[in-house]
Formats: structure tokens, sequence, C-alpha cells
């Protein structure tokens, strides 16, 4: 029977949306290029408040906020401005230097609104890490779908299950959204190096045995696995090539080499940071 790598997330608050953040962790540093890994929990936001996230730097990763119900604004220094919506794709390159903002739309803020969604980060590769910024929308029908006697594969990012979506990843990645309903199973082929399952909701056997759901289950190299519903479930699978040396994550700041940490810091600290147009609030070195 295979041991899986069971990562239980830790609650966080991020400017008022509750999270759960199950990597980085003590047990596994990364998954693929996925460093990070933010489930922000279904919440209910009331007339006049919302999700805001105020102006921020990031280098040497990509963002990916993927939204299961309600709406953001993504803003950044490129000068990109885009709303996005339940099963789209934001997508942002940091390169060198880039700043973004994210918050609940004001259209949506005098009635109140719901927010749930998913948002990882993928370490860049060494060659560009210093590349040039970059920013994508991928609306929900771009995104390629296998629907079959039960159980729905949406492919978010990278390529698997002989489906490849456009978003322009750096490095070769698995990120797929998997619904299945009651009684059904998913054969997860070892087509990629890493993988990571995690169950959003719903109760399901992983080669017999129990997951438990809101946690990241690290599956073994080099093994077709093959996953039960036991009742209508709602998971994400991610994952990729191994990364090309260690990460060193500081902040908002990843890194192949902690001079380029320190160095984004100090640069951030004196203002000298491509800026969001329009935006003057911004938070804070911690």
């Amino acid at each position: 029977m295979p041991t899986f790598t069971v990562i239980k997330p830790r609650a966080e608050d991020v400017e008022g949306q509750p999270i759960l953040r199950p990597l980085p962790s003590a047990k596994c540093r990364n998954v693929g290029p996925f460093v990070f890994f933010d489930h922000m929990l279904a919440t209910q936001y009331p007339p006049g408040r919302g999700m805001n996230i105020r102006q921020h730097p990031h280098i040497g990763l990509s963002t990916l906020t993927y939204l299961f119900e309600g709406q953001l604004q993504h803003k950044d220094s490129l000068g990109s401005d885009q709303q996005v919506g339940p099963g789209e794709v934001s997508w942002m390159t940091a390169g060198a230097a880039i700043a973004h903002i994210e918050r609940t739309p004001s259209s949506l803020l005098a009635q109140g609104s719901t927010l749930h969604g998913l948002q990882v980060w993928l370490a860049s590769p060494k060659e560009h890490e210093q590349g040039k910024g970059l920013y994508s929308h991928h609306t929900a029908d771009s995104l390629p779908v296998i629907d079959n006697l039960g159980v729905r594969i949406r492919l978010i990012a990278g390529s698997g299950f002989c489906l490849e979506s456009p978003v322009p990843i750096l490095s070769p990645t698995l990120y797929a959204e998997v619904q299945m309903q009651t009684a059904t199973t998913l054969l997860i082929p070892a087509e990629h190096q890493e993988r990571a399952l995690y169950v959003l909701q719903g109760e399901a056997l992983l080669e017999d045995q129990p997951l438990e759901p809101l946690s990241l289950v690290v599956l073994p190299r080099g093994e077709a696995l093959t996953l039960c519903a036991k009742s209508d479930c709602h998971a994400v699978l991610i994952g990729g090539a191994p990364l090309d040396g260690p990460r060193r994550m500081n902040w908002n700041f990843v890194a192949s080499d902690p001079a380029l940490i320190e160095q984004a810091r100090t640069r951030w600290a004196a203002g000298d940071w491509p800026t969001v147009p329009g935006e003057d609030g911004r938070i804070e070195l911690p």
C-alpha cells in the first residue's frame, strides 16, 4: 500500500479574507513548481465590504488565481486591469519586479458578495527569474474539459489527462480541477514526477485509504493511483517537474539566490518599484 504525506493547512487571514495554507510546509516546501497554495475559504461579505489586498510586490514567481464563486479585480504595474470570475484564470508572471492588487470589484460592494477560490504561486525557472513581467486572463470556455461517466476534469494550467491548458506556464506543470459523482473512480496517472491532491469537499478514497478534506496529500512518485468518490467530490490536483534547484521564499519574494530577495526588500522599502496606475495604498514590508 502506498504511503502518502498529508499536510494539514494552517489558518491565516489575508487583509480580512480567511484562508487555509498547506504550502509551504515544513513537511513539503514545494510540489513541482508550486511553492505556495492558498485556499480562500467561502466568505460572504456584507454590503460595503469585500476583499482588498492592497498594492504589493513580487519577484521570481507566477501567481494563478482561480475562483469557484465571486469576482475579483486584478490590477498590476504592467497596466493590466481585469475582472476575474468563476472558472477563469488570472495569470501573472512577476519576473524581476511587479506589483499588483486584488480586490472585490466596486460594482459588488454595494450589494455584498461571496468569494471562494484558490491562489497558487509557481516558482519561475532560474532562466526566467529576472525576466519581463507578464499578465494574461483566460476565460472559462478557453480551458479544456473532459466530462465522462460522472467525472469532470478541467485543466487549469499545464498538461494532463490528454489535455493542455492555454495558460503560458514556464515549466512542466499539472493543475486540474476534478469533480466526481458518488461511486465514480479516476485513475491519476504518473505522467508528472511530483503530484499532490487537495480535496475541497466530499468523501474520497485514494488506493482504499480515506482522505481528509482540506488537507494536501503528496503522492508518491512513479505510481498511478486510483481515486474513488464515496460522495460527490470536488478536488484539485497539482504537480509538475521538480524545480531546477532550491528556492528561498521571503514574504512575497521567491528566488534561487538570497541576494535577489535582499535587493527586492531594499527596493520596495525605498519606493524604488513599479507601481500600479491609480493606486496609492500599499502593503509595507513585515
